[in-house]
């Protein structure tokens, strides 16, 4: 191993990709104790590596202070005071990519991830589609460490460690009754299931007696999950009513979460809570299931067309009714219970 102590890990956004770079960087502190970790992201993702031993988190604001090409010779500048002996690029954006040159020209070493986009292009074209699993991102991830001197293995497990309830949710939590997370929307809307139908998931979950706790989203899922808090007893709308931290807290004290190919998968793995995710036009072999989660906790269909996409920004090509119309609400109620209950 190298004697590097101290390395910059680029990786601005999605909030998804960001929250698996902390599972990663989580276990890579505990085998690397002696390296300093500058992670530089988004101000709003900062939750997400608290507690990651020997971390200190730089913010990248690129809408201020950080804008255009000015503004990221000012981030470089602000990151050179680290003196970082290696830069892991975690992100390979035109962003990440310039703040990578400025320090390349000072001679300092400079590692890429591999998004294996050929690949991903196999893997989702219409015709000779590749179907085949792909390196899982967090592995990518760690190669880039791997390829600068450094010792990473992952384990691929989640480690359950509840946090300290926020005072004002501490009532929620004051039975023994099994708590879900329902995390029902995603940036694209191809990710989400329908929202009747996911309407008939939390009545049915809610008649078999679980508490059920609604994330993510703004001002319009918040008027939806706000109408499903009054219509079903022992449901309650969290969106727009906790930060971030305060979020991660609750869900580290959860039974289970259900999500979609979406950030609220990923914030669950983080904290240790186990997690059935919904796939319509994305898929697990991508490498985006959540760090630690079973393949086989992810409700899908098989589709010949499936899948077609990456990110969940095109549309199913799965015929007259989208994969995820396709998915019966009983077969993601029986997997719930299936989880909880043995």
């Amino acid at each position: 191993m190298i004697k590097a102590s101290k390395i910059i890990v680029l990786r601005f956004s999605a909030m998804g990709d960001v929250a698996m770079v902390a599972s990663v960087l989580k276990e890579f502190s505990v085998q690397n104790p002696s390296v300093e970790i500058i992670m530089v992201s988004r101000e709003a993702f900062e939750p997400f590596f608290n507690g990651i031993e020997n971390l200190t988190f730089h913010a990248i604001k690129p809408k201020t202070t950080h804008k255009g090409i000015d503004g990221l010779y000012k981030l470089y500048q602000e990151l050179r005071k680290y003196k970082p002996t290696a830069i892991a690029d975690l992100h390979d954006n035109l962003r990440s990519r310039a703040i990578s040159t400025f320090f390349r020209i000072t001679g300092t070493k400079i590692k890429r991830i591999d998004k294996g986009r050929a690949e991903k292009k196999a893997l989702t074209r219409s015709e000779n589609k590749v179907f085949k699993p792909l390196r899982q991102t967090v592995e990518r991830y760690a190669d880039v460490f791997r390829h600068l001197g450094f010792d990473i293995k992952l384990s691929h497990q989640i480690y359950k460690a509840p946090q300290e309830i926020p005072s004002k949710a501490e009532s929620l939590f004051g039975n023994s009754i099994k708590k879900i997370g329902i995390s029902p929307f995603a940036q694209h809307i191809y990710k989400v299931y329908p929202l009747e139908k996911m309407e008939v998931v939390v009545s049915s979950l809610n008649k078999l007696g679980y508490e059920l706790f609604i994330f993510g989203g703004g001002k319009t899922e918040q008027a939806i999950a706000e109408k499903w808090a009054k219509a079903y007893s022992n449901t309650h709308n969290l969106i727009e009513s906790f930060n971030l931290t305060e979020e991660l807290s609750i869900i580290s004290n959860l039974d289970l979460m259900l999500s979609m190919d979406s950030s609220g998968m990923h914030m669950a793995s983080l904290v240790g809570v186990p997690v059935v995710s919904v796939w319509g036009p994305t898929h697990p072999y991508a490498g985006f299931l959540g760090y630690g989660q079973a393949e086989s906790d992810c409700i899908q269909i098989d589709h010949p067309a499936r899948p077609n996409s990456i990110y969940g920004n095109k549309p199913c090509l799965c015929g007259v009714q989208s994969c995820m119309d396709l998915i019966n609400p009983e077969t993601i109620v029986n997997k719930i219970n299936e989880k909880l209950n043995g």
